[in-house]
């Protein structure tokens, strides 16, 4: 069995450590070195004591190119595109960037969600992995948008662990602030919907509606749920219909008949999705893993169309139910 040389750039992180924690049991890679600046010469399971038993890593702050395949780059927004001006990496390495710079595919990348992009993703030498919002917003709505059901404004509201404000503290994100609390943030105006609208005017040249995201701070760790509606003059059976012949070549993301809840899906690589019509709406759930299918499990999953593994290799996780 080939394995891959594969290296993690920023790896003492949130999604570092879920990339180090996929990585280390994944069949097909050979991880040569765990990147981070602030942990340099320190055991990875000092920053990831889960990882006792699974790897002896310790963190490097060398950048070593030479032979790599295959390098996740888990760097805070905005500083990949001065990292890879800085540290140049073969013609034939597989680039898998987590972070906001290259998702308008600027730079030669490609916009690695598979359930719409898996060709291209197939031929890709650079992949801009998707914001967790993004994808959680993009699998509720693309079958729609594709098919031209959406005429009028898309009332969208998102509410996310504390997983995603990353490792860094800050007001928000300390315990004695989300404990039993809940807020808005970003009102309309949050970064996600940038790539949200390219990838939907790519799906439907015609698409033009508004987006009114409303992004909400949970007081729980990991996870994303998306509520989204407009109004849908079919039948909820036409909807399904769509919906399900869209995604029945995508392994992760399921149209589930019954109601469905984020426990469901937390710790896994899965999407599920729900669909309901009411008072003249067409309202669909998503609910995924931030850190998992919203950042290093979606990684994981172009690295496996990029190699030409099956998409699943390394991600049959479970999820923790209850």
């Amino acid at each position: 069995m080939k394995r891959i040389k594969t290296a993690v750039i920023g790896a003492a992180g949130y999604t570092g450590g879920e990339l180090l924690r996929l990585l280390v049991h994944h069949p097909n890679v050979d991880l040569m070195y765990a990147h981070s600046n602030s942990q340099k010469g320190k055991k990875v399971t000092n920053s990831h004591p889960d990882l006792l038993g699974d790897t002896e890593l310790v963190f490097t702050d060398e950048v070593s190119t030479e032979g790599i395949e295959a390098v996740f780059l888990g760097l805070p927004h905005g500083q990949t595109k001065g990292f890879l001006e800085n540290h140049s990496f073969g013609s034939d390495t597989v680039i898998i960037d987590l972070s906001t710079d290259f998702r308008d595919e600027s730079n030669g990348f490609t916009y690695g969600l598979p359930e719409i992009n898996k060709a291209k993703i197939k031929n890709a030498k650079k992949i801009a992995n998707p914001g967790c919002f993004a994808t959680g917003i993009q699998l509720a709505l693309a079958p729609a948008i594709a098919k031209g059901l959406v005429n009028d404004n898309v009332h969208v509201s998102g509410i996310t662990g504390s997983t995603g404000a990353g490792k860094s503290l800050s007001e928000t994100s300390h315990f004695s602030y989300r404990l039993s609390n809940m807020s808005v943030y970003k009102l309309f105006t949050h970064q996600h919907l940038k790539e949200i609208k390219q990838t939907f005017s790519q799906l439907n040249k015609d698409f033009n509606s508004d987006l009114l995201f409303v992004p909400y701070r949970g007081n729980f760790a990991r996870g994303i749920w998306i509520t989204a509606y407009f109004p849908f003059e079919g039948e909820l059976e036409e909807a399904l219909e769509i919906y399900s012949e869209f995604y029945k070549n995508d392994p992760f993301t399921h149209v589930s008949e019954n109601d469905i809840d984020l426990k469901q899906v937390v710790n896994t690589n899965k999407c599920f999705l729900h669909i309901q019509k009411e008072n003249g709406q067409l309202v669909i759930y998503s609910a995924i893993d931030n850190l998992l299918k919203g950042a290093s499990g979606q990684a994981v999953q172009n690295f496996n169309l990029a190699f030409g593994l099956d998409e699943k290799t390394g991600l049959n996780l479970k999820s923790i139910a209850f």
